[in-house]
């Protein structure tokens, strides 16, 4: 499997999701066979007006690899000055974000809003091949349509075509409309559709990917070439471990809470590093009530991570819970979980 000059050892990717898919995140999964990530969708005024706050998030390390930078914007220019800050810094792709349903602002179109105004898209996908290396892979973000019009679908046509006129390595289409934004149930079959027409391109399918099950049965009932695991892999490092080995027809087991532990300690212990004590504290108190559900006590584990702020409480709660080795458990389907399959959406806009 290769995404341009990129090869991966499974059909399996780690989505961008805003406030979790930083590089701890992502290493924590690579290190439990994830083969390759995406970051959260990074805003390209955002990335041109510089920091070290953005420094940090956006520095990659040697096993951090390989990954794609995510961008989102509405204009040419700032795109594609965006896209070659992300390649000097080292990303192996630039993903051009066209999924997410953001409002428009001032009147301009961004994130899933491409897919109404196409001579838009256009112009920024023109505008970031032209100043990228010829060897650096392009993909595109996308969802099925904006709307269920005929029209629309149309429009996601128009762009791909452009997509693979212009080189672009691979597309990823999530299984809902823009106009859907989160709610409702992904549409896997407009997936089947997309590798019928396009049979020979790499397409990344997404939505409603919440176990290993799910994207075993995404690659094989849809046919697309990589499964993007967003939800699903929050405080579930293992997934991509998981559906490897479903993939090859083995059996799988939920975490023990010592491989729990194991994974949570990495996991701050990264976040700290890249984010100091007070931000990784507020950040891994979220991942922490996720990978709390495969702990037998879920709920009191949960209860505990939710007061969770710095390194001294994680301890407390990693000693109270995970000293003793136990078979971990399934966790249970949670209808509650409203988690942002796509990253662009909680960026903040700049001042």
């Amino acid at each position: 499997m290769r995404i341009g000059i990129i090869e991966l050892n499974a059909p399996f990717c780690q989505a961008g999701l805003a406030g979790y898919s930083d590089r701890a995140m992502r290493l924590v999964a690579r290190r439990r066979g994830c083969p390759y990530a995406v970051t959260e969708a990074l805003l390209d005024v955002i990335l041109l007006s510089g920091g070290q706050g953005l420094k940090k998030s956006i520095d990659i390390n040697d096993e951090d690899h390989p990954v794609a930078g995510q961008i989102i914007g509405s204009e040419p220019q700032t795109m594609s000055r965006a896209a070659r800050i992300l390649e000097q810094h080292g990303y192996d792709v630039i993903d051009l974000n066209f999924a997410c349903p953001v409002k428009k602002i001032k009147n301009k179109a961004r994130g899933g809003h491409m897919l109404r105004d196409v001579e838009r898209g256009i112009a920024i996908m023109r505008a970031v091949r032209s100043v990228l290396k010829p060897q650096t892979p392009i993909t595109l973000s996308l969802r099925r349509s904006f709307d269920d019009s005929s029209e629309s679908r149309d429009m996601l046509y128009q762009i791909l075509d452009e997509a693979w006129q212009l080189g672009f390595s691979a597309a990823r289409v999530h299984g809902r409309t823009v106009e859907q934004k989160y709610t409702g149930q992904a549409d896997w079959s407009s997936l089947i559709g997309l590798k019928r027409q396009y049979p020979d391109r790499i397409i990344l399918g997404s939505g409603d990917v919440f176990n290993a099950e799910d994207a075993v049965r995404m690659k094989r009932q849809t046919g697309v070439d990589l499964v993007w695991i967003a939800r699903g892999a929050i405080g579930n490092p293992w997934i991509f471990r998981d559906a490897i080995r479903l993939m090859q027809g083995k059996t799988i087991q939920p975490p023990t809470v010592h491989e729990q532990r194991d994974a949570l300690v990495e996991h701050f212990d990264l976040a700290m590093q890249i984010h100091g004590e007070s931000i990784a504290g507020r950040r891994m108190r979220k991942m922490g009530i996720k990978y709390a559900r495969f702990h037998p006590h879920a709920a009191e584990v949960k209860k505990d991570f939710i007061q969770v702020s710095s390194l001294t409480d994680w301890t407390s709660v990693l000693q109270r819970w995970y000293d003793t080795d136990a078979p971990g458990v399934w966790p249970a389907p949670d209808a509650a979980d409203e988690t942002r399959e796509d990253s662009a959406c909680a960026i903040p806009e700049p001042s």
